[in-house]
């Protein structure tokens, strides 16, 4: 039965290890230097913000060494908390730029969910691209983004295809769970911690209960907003 075991484990390791191979072999084939990813965080919860984030890898200067740390690399929604917490400073080391955009609850619900996200992916890409002379392709997770003058391809279901939108997957993931765990300290009866602010029966049970928080989306943008007659 232990041997049983120990083969499965082995299985499941060398699945995991074989994702971020995949995903670094499509943005090689891609034949540029420079591969930016954008993803984002929290377009579908009820309250907190979204954060988008952008890596940059440089194909020139990515070690063999950094490539096996980064072999579990996959869509973040594929890993669990811990999981994403150990990815999280290894995309930090290998990454040659790694930017951050959070755009506020109030921003949300003046501007429109959409507009929001795709202003922060924007940004996200502005930054990490930002006085790169060589030529860069940008790939964004299902979306093309307007306004931005760098070549660009929305990829449907990037962050389990290519290696930058995951590990920008990664980064914005780890980035909005960590704010909504602290904000679970500063407004107490929502569960935060439990949920980051996604539309699940503990979060709607908390809302009937104590209402809404100041980290409420009070727009209808959110199509999981609609779950609730608020």
């Amino acid at each position: 039965m232990r041997q049983a075991g120990s083969t499965a484990r082995s299985r499941r390791r060398g699945r995991r290890a074989s994702s971020g191979q995949r995903l670094f072999a499509f943005d090689r084939r891609l034949d540029v230097r420079f591969v930016a990813g954008a993803d984002e965080a929290g377009r579908g919860c009820l309250a907190g913000p979204l954060v988008a984030a952008g890596v940059l890898f440089d194909y020139d200067a990515l070690t063999t060494r950094e490539l096996r740390a980064l072999s579990a690399l996959n869509d973040s929604k594929q890993h669990t908390h811990e999981a994403r917490e150990e990815l999280y400073p290894l995309v930090l080391r290998s990454a040659a730029r790694v930017v951050v955009v959070s755009r506020c609850v109030r921003g949300i619900d003046d501007r429109g969910l959409h507009k929001t996200n795709l202003a922060a992916l924007r940004d996200a890409l502005r930054g990490v691209t930002a006085d790169i002379a060589e030529d860069v392709l940008c790939l964004v997770d299902g979306f093309s983004v307007a306004e931005f003058g760098r070549p660009q391809r929305a990829i449907v279901e990037g962050d389990a295809t290519s290696a930058a939108i995951a590990a920008a997957s990664i980064v914005a993931k780890v980035t909005r769970d960590r704010y909504m765990r602290h904000a679970d300290v500063a407004h107490p009866g929502w569960r935060f911690a439990e949920h980051v602010g996604y539309s699940t029966p503990s979060h709607r049970e908390a809302i009937l209960q104590n209402g809404v928080s100041p980290l409420h989306r009070m727009s209808f943008q959110s199509t999981a907003y609609q779950q609730l007659a608020l």
